[in-house]
């Protein structure tokens, strides 16, 4: 590891010395590049040259404990010996999480999509669940959310819906929940009590910017139509819901979640755009699917990332082996003991690949 990070220290140096020259200096995009990328890797450069600081010290407190013959001396050296062995243990984990490869879209908002599975109804109310789950996570964390679209059954569910969540760094905390989510309990249906099993899928895409992938409005297709609503005196006189298609992908999306046509029509080219960078992260990265492990599948019941087990209280995430008897406070929204768990078992990964 101090290897690797002693070529990221050169190269600091390395910029720091173009810095100062006269002909970086007069040459605005060139010195901006060079200070972003001085930035991204400044708090790892203090780190470790802390590191070898109290690592000097560390031996010179070993050196004066050896020699002393001072008994008093030699209690003040170990203890120093002991505080700079915890401050570097400290420093070193430290430095290794700065190893960690940053995931560019960690700091945005996301778009959380849920679709019914396997399970028919029983489906449709377990996707209102996870709905309404995600809705209390981001409603702790003091995140704004709001439906953009969405197709119910007659039975309070879901057949697909789309929930945007904005906060800073709402990627990065719901970006473990992608795949399949099963749920064994009594459908509400059921006159004899059988415990029965259904599926939902979840995806969760990033809003991007403009820059993250190019969308040639040429390949849309935008047209305006009335939205929905309970008809009568309340009736949507003005066409204010956008429906934009993206003719190359297929792609089509309807938005009437906000008050005029322009904001329908932007936020459905933002989800439109969301799932294009979606499509083409697992087009990259099929050659990895192995090691991927927020696939969304089909949604069959096979390919679980979690299980919702009613009947046991119970909640399984498969994915690093974890269960928690708090199946009521999870479906309330207490999701944080999840996901700390996996984005922990994503670093450790990660540092895993990096051979530190």
């Amino acid at each position: 590891m101090l290897d690797k990070i002693a070529v990221i220290v050169r190269r600091y140096d390395d910029i720091e010395n173009q810095m100062a020259d006269p002909f970086v200096l007069a040459d605005h995009v060139k010195l901006t590049a060079l200070a972003q990328e001085r930035a991204e890797i400044e708090d790892l450069v203090l780190a470790y040259r802390r590191y070898q600081e109290a690592t000097a010290e560390l031996q010179d407190a070993v050196e004066l404990a050896d020699m002393e013959d001072d008994p008093e001396m030699i209690e003040m050296a170990k203890a120093e010996i002991k505080l700079l062995n915890r401050e570097l243990d400290k420093v070193k984990q430290s430095m290794r999480k700065m190893l960690i490869p940053t995931d560019k879209h960690d700091k945005k908002n996301v778009f959380v999509e849920i679709r019914a599975g396997t399970g028919g109804d029983e489906a449709g109310i377990f996707a209102a669940d996870l709905l309404r789950m995600y809705g209390r996570y981001a409603e702790k964390l003091g995140w704004k959310t709001v439906i953009v679209e969405e197709n119910r059954t007659g039975v309070g569910g879901y057949k697909q819906v789309i929930m945007a969540v904005k906060g800073r760094g709402a990627f990065s905390r719901f970006k473990f929940e992608s795949g399949v989510h099963r749920v064994q309990r009594v459908p509400q249906t059921e006159s004899q009590g059988r415990v029965h099993t259904s599926a939902a899928t979840v995806a969760v895409m990033p809003e991007l910017e403009a820059v993250d992938i190019t969308l040639d409005m040429n390949d849309l297709i935008i047209t305006a139509e009335f939205a929905g609503g309970p008809g009568g005196q309340h009736m949507q006189k003005n066409a204010t819901a956008a429906r934009v298609v993206h003719k190359p992908s297929g792609l089509m999306t309807k938005i009437q979640s906000e008050r005029s046509l322009t904001q329908n029509k932007h936020l459905a080219i933002a989800i439109i755009q969301a799932r294009l960078q979606e499509m083409e992260e697992a087009k990259q990265n099929a050659a990895e699917s192995a090691n991927r492990k927020a696939q969304v599948g089909s949604g069959d019941r096979s390919e679980k990332i979690r299980t919702y087990n009613y009947p046991q209280n119970r909640v399984t995430d498969h994915r690093i082996g974890l269960s928690r008897y708090n199946l009521t406070a999870v479906i309330d929204g207490e999701l944080n003991e999840f996901i700390d768990a996996l984005t922990i078992a994503d670093q450790a990964e990660k540092l895993a690949a990096l051979g530190v």
